[in-house]
Protein backbone atom coordinates (compact mmCIF):
# COMPACT_ATOMS: atom_id res chain seq x y z
CA UNK A 1 0.00 0.00 0.00
CA UNK A 2 1.42 3.36 -1.05
CA UNK A 3 2.15 5.63 1.93
CA UNK A 4 4.10 8.39 0.15
CA UNK A 5 3.11 9.98 -3.18
CA UNK A 6 5.81 11.94 -4.97
CA UNK A 7 4.13 14.64 -7.05
CA UNK A 8 7.27 16.39 -8.29
CA UNK A 9 8.46 16.21 -11.89
CA UNK A 10 11.58 14.28 -12.81
CA UNK A 11 14.94 16.08 -12.43
CA UNK A 12 13.90 17.61 -9.10
CA UNK A 13 16.03 15.21 -7.06
CA UNK A 14 13.66 12.28 -7.31
CA UNK A 15 16.36 9.60 -7.59
CA UNK A 16 17.93 10.86 -4.37
CA UNK A 17 14.49 10.99 -2.76
CA UNK A 18 13.81 7.40 -3.83
CA UNK A 19 17.00 6.29 -2.09
CA UNK A 20 16.17 8.36 0.99
CA UNK A 21 12.62 7.01 1.30
CA UNK A 22 13.80 3.44 0.93
CA UNK A 23 16.42 4.04 3.62
CA UNK A 24 13.67 5.40 5.91
CA UNK A 25 11.61 2.23 5.45
CA UNK A 26 9.25 3.37 2.69
CA UNK A 27 10.55 0.95 0.11
CA UNK A 28 10.35 -0.21 -2.44
CA UNK A 29 9.81 3.17 -4.07
CA UNK A 30 8.40 3.30 -7.61
CA UNK A 31 10.48 5.56 -9.89
CA UNK A 32 10.93 5.70 -13.66
CA UNK A 33 13.93 3.44 -13.06
CA UNK A 34 11.48 0.64 -12.21
CA UNK A 35 10.02 0.88 -15.70
CA UNK A 36 13.44 1.15 -17.32
CA UNK A 37 14.46 -2.03 -15.48
CA UNK A 38 11.21 -3.77 -16.46
CA UNK A 39 9.87 -2.14 -19.66
CA UNK A 40 6.80 -4.38 -19.66
CA UNK A 41 5.53 -2.19 -16.81
CA UNK A 42 4.97 0.49 -19.45
CA UNK A 43 1.79 -1.39 -20.41
CA UNK A 44 0.31 -0.41 -17.02
CA UNK A 45 0.92 3.26 -17.72
CA UNK A 46 -0.42 3.05 -21.27
CA UNK A 47 -3.63 1.69 -19.75
CA UNK A 48 -3.59 4.53 -17.25
CA UNK A 49 -3.26 7.06 -20.07
CA UNK A 50 -6.31 5.44 -21.67
CA UNK A 51 -8.22 5.88 -18.41
CA UNK A 52 -8.40 2.15 -17.82
CA UNK A 53 -6.84 2.02 -14.34
CA UNK A 54 -9.23 2.38 -11.43
CA UNK A 55 -7.48 0.10 -8.93
CA UNK A 56 -3.98 1.53 -8.57
CA UNK A 57 -2.87 -1.47 -6.58
CA UNK A 58 -2.78 -3.34 -9.90
CA UNK A 59 0.02 -0.96 -10.89
CA UNK A 60 1.68 -0.06 -7.60
CA UNK A 61 0.92 -3.09 -5.44
CA UNK A 62 3.95 -4.00 -3.35
CA UNK A 63 5.32 -0.44 -3.36
CA UNK A 64 5.18 1.84 -0.32
CA UNK A 65 6.09 5.04 -2.14
CA UNK A 66 6.31 6.55 -5.60
CA UNK A 67 8.33 9.46 -6.99
CA UNK A 68 9.19 10.86 -10.42
CA UNK A 69 7.46 10.00 -13.67
CA UNK A 70 5.30 8.12 -14.44
CA UNK A 71 3.58 8.40 -11.05
CA UNK A 72 3.65 12.20 -10.90
CA UNK A 73 1.56 12.34 -14.08
CA UNK A 74 -1.27 10.74 -12.08
CA UNK A 75 -0.81 12.51 -8.77
CA UNK A 76 -4.48 13.51 -8.57
CA UNK A 77 -5.66 9.94 -9.05
CA UNK A 78 -3.14 8.63 -6.52
CA UNK A 79 -4.05 11.27 -3.94
CA UNK A 80 -7.70 10.19 -4.21
CA UNK A 81 -7.00 6.45 -4.28
CA UNK A 82 -4.61 6.51 -1.30
CA UNK A 83 -6.34 8.97 1.07
CA UNK A 84 -3.98 8.24 3.96
CA UNK A 85 -0.79 8.75 1.92
CA UNK A 86 1.33 11.83 2.44
CA UNK A 87 2.42 13.86 -0.59
CA UNK A 88 5.92 15.09 -1.37
CA UNK A 89 6.32 17.84 -3.95
CA UNK A 90 9.98 18.12 -4.91
CA UNK A 91 10.77 21.51 -6.39
CA UNK A 92 13.75 23.23 -7.96
CA UNK A 93 14.68 26.55 -9.52
CA UNK A 94 12.67 26.45 -12.78
CA UNK A 95 15.51 27.54 -15.04
CA UNK A 96 17.92 25.03 -13.54
CA UNK A 97 15.24 22.35 -13.79
CA UNK A 98 14.71 23.09 -17.49
CA UNK A 99 18.44 23.09 -18.24
CA UNK A 100 18.83 19.77 -16.43
CA UNK A 101 15.97 18.08 -18.26
CA UNK A 102 16.99 19.47 -21.64
CA UNK A 103 20.59 18.34 -21.30
CA UNK A 104 19.80 14.87 -19.95
CA UNK A 105 16.55 12.94 -20.36
CA UNK A 106 15.25 15.06 -23.24
CA UNK A 107 18.25 14.00 -25.28
CA UNK A 108 16.90 10.45 -25.38
CA UNK A 109 13.99 11.80 -27.43
CA UNK A 110 16.42 12.83 -30.15
CA UNK A 111 17.58 9.25 -30.62
CA UNK A 112 15.85 6.63 -32.75
CA UNK A 113 14.20 4.04 -30.49
CA UNK A 114 15.74 0.58 -30.66
CA UNK A 115 13.90 -2.60 -31.59
CA UNK A 116 13.86 -3.86 -28.03
CA UNK A 117 11.43 -3.67 -25.11
CA UNK A 118 12.73 -0.22 -24.18
CA UNK A 119 12.16 1.10 -27.68
CA UNK A 120 8.89 -0.72 -28.41
CA UNK A 121 7.14 -0.36 -25.05
CA UNK A 122 8.71 2.33 -22.91
CA UNK A 123 9.65 5.02 -25.41
CA UNK A 124 6.15 5.37 -26.92
CA UNK A 125 4.63 5.53 -23.43
CA UNK A 126 7.09 8.19 -22.26
CA UNK A 127 6.56 10.22 -25.43
CA UNK A 128 2.79 10.07 -25.06
CA UNK A 129 2.81 10.84 -21.34
CA UNK A 130 5.57 13.41 -21.02
CA UNK A 131 6.85 15.03 -24.18
CA UNK A 132 3.64 14.99 -26.25
CA UNK A 133 1.36 14.91 -23.22
CA UNK A 134 2.44 17.13 -20.35
CA UNK A 135 4.51 19.39 -22.62
CA UNK A 136 2.24 19.29 -25.70
CA UNK A 137 5.16 18.44 -27.99
CA UNK A 138 6.71 21.82 -27.13
CA UNK A 139 9.46 21.05 -24.65
CA UNK A 140 11.96 22.88 -26.87
CA UNK A 141 9.98 26.04 -26.08
CA UNK A 142 11.69 26.94 -22.82
CA UNK A 143 9.04 29.40 -21.65
CA UNK A 144 6.25 26.92 -22.33
CA UNK A 145 8.01 24.05 -20.54
CA UNK A 146 8.73 26.18 -17.48
CA UNK A 147 5.11 27.35 -17.43
CA UNK A 148 3.95 23.71 -17.42
CA UNK A 149 6.36 22.96 -14.58
CA UNK A 150 5.21 25.90 -12.48
CA UNK A 151 1.50 25.29 -13.13
CA UNK A 152 1.93 21.65 -12.11
CA UNK A 153 3.54 22.64 -8.81
CA UNK A 154 0.88 25.28 -8.17
CA UNK A 155 -1.90 22.77 -8.82
CA UNK A 156 -0.46 20.30 -6.31
CA UNK A 157 -0.23 23.01 -3.67
CA UNK A 158 -3.79 24.16 -4.38
CA UNK A 159 -5.35 20.69 -4.22
CA UNK A 160 -3.47 18.81 -1.49
CA UNK A 161 -4.28 19.90 2.08
CA UNK A 162 -1.35 21.61 3.80
CA UNK A 163 -1.17 19.02 6.58
CA UNK A 164 -0.76 16.27 3.99
CA UNK A 165 1.82 18.02 1.78
CA UNK A 166 5.52 18.80 2.03
CA UNK A 167 7.06 21.05 -0.60
CA UNK A 168 10.67 19.99 -0.50
CA UNK A 169 14.06 20.78 -2.00
CA UNK A 170 16.56 17.93 -1.93
CA UNK A 171 19.30 20.22 -0.62
CA UNK A 172 17.35 20.56 2.63
CA UNK A 173 18.55 17.12 3.69
CA UNK A 174 16.94 14.82 6.25
CA UNK A 175 15.48 17.12 8.90
CA UNK A 176 12.31 18.52 7.30
CA UNK A 177 11.61 15.26 5.49
CA UNK A 178 11.85 13.21 8.67
CA UNK A 179 9.77 15.68 10.66
CA UNK A 180 7.06 15.50 8.01
CA UNK A 181 7.10 11.70 8.02
CA UNK A 182 7.48 11.54 11.82
CA UNK A 183 10.51 9.25 11.68
CA UNK A 184 13.98 9.55 13.27
CA UNK A 185 16.72 11.38 11.39
CA UNK A 186 19.30 8.84 10.13
CA UNK A 187 22.90 9.07 11.27
CA UNK A 188 24.25 9.27 7.73
CA UNK A 189 24.50 11.71 4.87
CA UNK A 190 21.49 12.31 2.66
CA UNK A 191 21.94 10.36 -0.60
CA UNK A 192 22.98 12.13 -3.77
CA UNK A 193 22.02 10.13 -6.86
CA UNK A 194 21.79 10.72 -10.59
CA UNK A 195 23.47 14.03 -11.28
CA UNK A 196 23.48 15.34 -14.83
CA UNK A 197 26.86 13.82 -15.61
CA UNK A 198 25.91 10.27 -14.69
CA UNK A 199 22.36 9.75 -15.93
CA UNK A 200 23.17 8.07 -19.25
CA UNK A 201 25.51 5.62 -17.56
CA UNK A 202 22.96 4.96 -14.82
CA UNK A 203 20.13 4.37 -17.29
CA UNK A 204 22.33 1.99 -19.28
CA UNK A 205 23.26 0.10 -16.12
CA UNK A 206 19.60 -0.28 -15.14
CA UNK A 207 18.68 -1.45 -18.65
CA UNK A 208 21.46 -4.02 -18.75
CA UNK A 209 21.07 -5.42 -15.24
CA UNK A 210 17.38 -4.88 -14.51
CA UNK A 211 18.48 -3.65 -11.08
CA UNK A 212 18.13 -0.13 -9.67
CA UNK A 213 21.29 0.54 -7.63
CA UNK A 214 21.12 2.14 -4.19
CA UNK A 215 23.82 4.27 -2.53
CA UNK A 216 23.05 2.36 0.68
CA UNK A 217 23.80 -1.04 -0.84
CA UNK A 218 26.73 -2.79 0.75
Amino acid sequence: MVKIIGAGFGRTGTASLKAALEHLGYGPCYHMFEVIAQPERARDWWRALDGEVSDWETVLGGYQSTVDWPGCAFWRELVDFYPDAKVLLTVRDPDKWYDSVHSTIYQFVQEEPGDDAFGRLLRPTIDRMIWNGAFDGRFDDRAHAIEVFEKHNAAVRAVVPADRLLTYRIGEGWQRLCEFLDVPVPDCEFPHVNDSGSIRELVQQVRETGVVPSPFSS
